[in-house]
C-alpha cells in the first residue's frame, strides 16, 4: 500500500481546483451575484434552487438539505470516492503529481506515485483491450464463448461487462503490452505477468476474464476463471489478481462502478457471490447487484455501501444478501449476521430453495425468476433465528428449550431494541411456547450483551439541535456578523472583533464559532475538529451578506456596532435588575460601583447606537 499523500499537496489540490467547474459537471450553475452561483441541489430533489457555490472561498452549500464543504467533500459525496480517491481525481484534472509519505514499516509495500498509479491504470485498460479481442476474434477462445453462451451470455453481454479471455500462451499479454512501452517491473507491480523461468510471463493463461473496477471506473484488477480441465490446470476454479498498489480485494465490491448510482438512488443493495451472478441480475434489472471480489463480505465492504447509503440513524435503506441454498451459504449469512451490527439499514436475505444461485436460476428460470427471488427476500434477522431452529428437535420438550437458549441471545443482539418484541413474539410462535418465557430469556441475552453508552443514544439529538436556524429574528444579527467576519476578514480594521464582548453571541454554535476563530490565525474547515462546528463553517461561509452590493467596512462596522449595543444592552438590564435587589445604604460601596458601571454602560449604548446609525 503507498503512503499517504503528503498535506501540503492536499492543500495544494484543495486551493487550485476550481470548485465551480468541478460541481458545473454535475450540476448547472447560475450567477447568482455576488460572486456567487447557484443551481439545483445535485443531494436532494428540489425545484426552486438552493445550492450556492462561492468559488472565490471554495466551498458549496445547500440550504435545502444543509449539505456543504469544499470541492474535496463535494467530490467524495457526489461520485461516493474515498479521500484518497478523490485526492487522486483532482490531481488528474489540474495536472498535477502528487507525492506520497512512507510507510511505517517494510510491510507497507512500495510507495507509488500518482503518476505510477496513472501507468498501472493505463496498462489493465490495454490488457482488458486485449483480453475482449481474444475472446471476440480467437478461434482458441471458442471454448469460452460456449461456456458464457450456456450461462446465458450473449455477445452484447459481454461486451457491457468487458468480458475477456487470456489466451493459452505462456506470454501473449506480456509481449503485447511490452510492445506498448510498458516495463517488465511496471506489468510485475501490477499483478499482470510474473518471472517464470525463462523471464516474464502472463499471470493470467486460458482463462475467461472479468476486469475488476474501483467505484471511479477505473480498471485495478481481474477476475479469471478456469476453462481447462483439472488435469490440466491445477489451478482455483477462480483466481483473482493478487494484491497491488491499486488493487485490494477486500476495498473493492465487482460491479460497484455501474451500480453506485442506483443504489444510492434506490437505497438498495444486492450483494451476491460471483461475477457472472452480477451480470445475470443486472441483465435481470436489479441494478443494484455488486459482488466481493475472491473474499468474504466484511468490514470494509460495510464502509463502501455506507457511504452510498448515506447510513445513519435516521435512514433506513436495504442490503439483500444472496447465498446458494447449501450448508456453505448458510454459513456466509449467519456470519453476515455477526456484521449487520454495523449496519442501520435493514438487512435480507434472499435464498433459492432450490439451490441455484442467481446465474443458475435466471438460465433455468428467467429473468422474472430472479427478480421474484429479490422480491422474496426475508429479513436476516428472520433468516439467521431459523437457522438456528434448524439445528434442534422442535417437537420435544428438551430441544425446544435447547433452540429457546440458542434463539434467545440472537434476538437479544438486535440493534434496533424496537425490533426485538417482535421478533420475540416470533420466536415464540415458532417454537410453540408462552411469550413471557422467551420474553425473559431475551431480557437475560440482553443483559450480557454490551449495551450503548448515554453519550451514544443522545449524540443524534445533539447533532440536530446544534445547527442554528437561519430565519431566527433575534438571531439574525449575530449570524451576519460571523458571516461578514468569515468572508471579508479584510474589513474588520483594528481591535474591530476582538472588542466585540464576549457574551454577544448567544447561540451555542455561534459562540464556539466565535471561540474557533479566535484560536486560530486563520480559519478553514481543517483545523475545525467539531463535525457540526465545520458543517456550520462552509454554510455561514457560502451563505450571501445581506448587504446591499458588495460589503464594505462601514457596513461592518454599522453590525458590529449593532451586536455590541444589543449585548451591553442585555448587560444593563441584568446590573438593573441587581441594583434593584442592592439597598443603597447597607451595601453603599457596592450600589455606587455598580451605579457607576451601569452610567458607563449607558454610554456606551448610546456611543454604539450613534456609531451603528452614522455607518449606514
Amino acid at each position: 500500500m503507498s503512503g499517504r499523500i503528503k498535506e501540503e499537496d492536499v492543500a495544494y489540490i484543495r486551493d487550485r481546483a476550481p470548485i465551480d467547474e468541478v460541481v458545473a459537471d454535475y450540476v448547472q450553475l447560475k450567477n447568482a451575484g455576488g460572486g456567487q452561483k447557484k443551481g439545483l441541489c445535485p443531494f436532494h430533489d428540489e425545484k426552486s434552487p438552493s445550492f450556492h457555490v462561492t468559488p472565490s472561498k471554495g466551498y458549496f452549500h445547500c440550504f435545502g438539505c444543509q449539505t456543504g464543504g469544499d470541492v474535496i467533500a463535494f467530490l467524495m459525496k457526489i461520485d461516493h470516492l474515498t479521500f484518497t480517491e478523490t485526492i487522486e481525481r483532482l490531481a488528474d484534472r489540474i495536472g498535477y503529481t502528487l507525492r506520497y509519505e512512507e510507510g511505517n514499516s517494510a510491510s507497507s509495500g512500495p510507495v507509488v506515485t500518482s503518476g505510477t498509479r496513472n501507468r498501472l491504470i493505463a496498462a489493465h485498460a490495454e490488457a482488458a483491450k486485449f483480453y475482449q479481442e481474444q475472446l471476440n476474434t480467437s478461434p482458441n477462445a471458442a471454448h469460452g464463448r460456449d461456456l458464457l453462451t450456456k450461462r446465458g451470455f450473449d455477445k452484447s453481454a459481454c461486451q457491457q461487462f468487458g468480458v475477456g479471455y487470456s489466451p493459452d500462451e505462456w506470454d501473449g499479454l506480456t509481449k503485447h503490452l511490452r510492445g506498448l512501452g510498458y516495463s517488465i517491473d511496471e506489468l510485475e507491480l501490477a499483478g499482470l505477468s510474473k518471472m517464470g523461468q525463462r523471464g516474464p510471463i502472463d499471470k493470467f493463461r486460458n482463462r475467461l476474464m472479468w476486469p475488476i473496477k474501483d467505484i471511479s471506473g477505473d480498471i485495478v484488477g481481474f477476475g479469471a476463471r478456469k476453462l481447462a480441465s483439472d488435469e490440466e490446470d491445477q489451478g482455483p476454479k477462480y483466481l483473482n489478481t493478487s494484491e497491488t498498489p491499486i488493487y485490494k480485494k477486500s476495498q473493492v465490491l465487482y460491479g460497484l462502478d455501474v451500480a453506485k448510482k442506483e443504489i444510492a438512488k434506490k437505497r438498495q443493495a444486492v450483494i451476491v457471490e460471483g461475477y457472472t451472478d452480477v451480470m445475470a441480475a443486472h441483465l435481470a434489472g436489479i441494478t443494484t447487484a455488486v459482488a466481493t471480489c475472491g473474499t468474504a463480505f466484511g468490514a470494509d465492504h460495510i464502509r463502501i455501501l455506507r457511504r452510498l447509503l448515506m447510513d445513519d440513524d435516521s435512514f433506513r435503506g436495504e442490503v439483500i444478501f444472496t447465498f446458494d441454498g447449501d450448508a456453505a451459504g448458510q454459513k456466509a449469512a449467519l456470519r453476515a449476521f455477526s456484521e449487520d451490527q454495523k449496519f442501520v439499514t435493514q438487512t435480507f436475505v434472499a435464498v433459492e430453495p432450490d439451490g441455484l444461485d442467481p446465474c443458475e436460476l435466471r438460465q433455468e428460470k428467467g429473468d422474472l425468476a430472479l427478480r421474484d427471488l429479490i422480491a422474496r427476500r426475508v429479513p436476516l434477522f428472520e433468516f439467521a433465528i431459523r437457522a438456528e431452529l434448524a439445528h434442534h428437535k422442535l417437537d420435544t420438550a428438551e430441544g425446544r428449550v435447547n433452540a429457546l437458549n440458542a434463539a434467545a441471545p440472537l434476538v437479544a443482539q438486535i440493534r434496533d431494541k424496537s425490533l426485538r418484541p417482535e421478533y420475540t413474539r416470533l420466536l415464540a410462535g415458532w417454537l410453540g411456547v408462552e411469550v413471557e418465557i422467551v420474553t425473559r430469556a431475551v431480557a437475560q441475552g440482553a443483559k450480557a450483551a454490551p449495551q450503548q453508552s448515554r453519550q451514544q443514544v443522545e449524540e443524534v439529538p445533539a447533532q440536530q439541535n446544534f445547527r442554528p436556524d437561519p430565519n431566527e429574528a433575534r438571531l439574525i444579527l449575530e449570524r451576519e456578523v460571523l458571516k461578514s467576519r468569515l468572508q471579508e476578514p479584510q474589513l474588520f480594521e483594528g481591535d474591530l472583533w476582538s472588542s466585540i464582548e464576549p457574551g454577544a453571541f448567544t447561540h451555542p454554535a455561534y459562540s464556539a464559532m466565535r471561540t474557533a476563530i479566535d484560536a486560530h490565525e486563520k480559519i478553514s474547515p481543517e483545523v475545525i475538529t467539531d463535525e457540526n462546528l465545520r458543517a456550520l463553517f462552509t454554510e455561514l461561509t457560502v451563505e450571501p451578506i445581506r448587504a446591499d452590493g458588495k460589503p464594505t467596512q462601514l457596513y461592518v462596522a454599522s453590525i458590529v456596532a449593532r451586536l455590541r449595543e444589543v449585548a451591553i444592552s442585555r448587560s444593563i438590564a441584568d446590573l438593573k435588575s441587581s441594583l434593584q435587589r442592592l439597598n443603597p445604604v447597607e451595601n453603599e460601596i457596592e450600589y455606587n460601583a455598580a451605579f457607576a458601571q451601569l452610567v458607563a454602560l449607558e454610554s456606551a449604548r448610546r456611543s454604539l447606537h450613534d456609531l451603528a446609525l452614522g455607518s449606514l
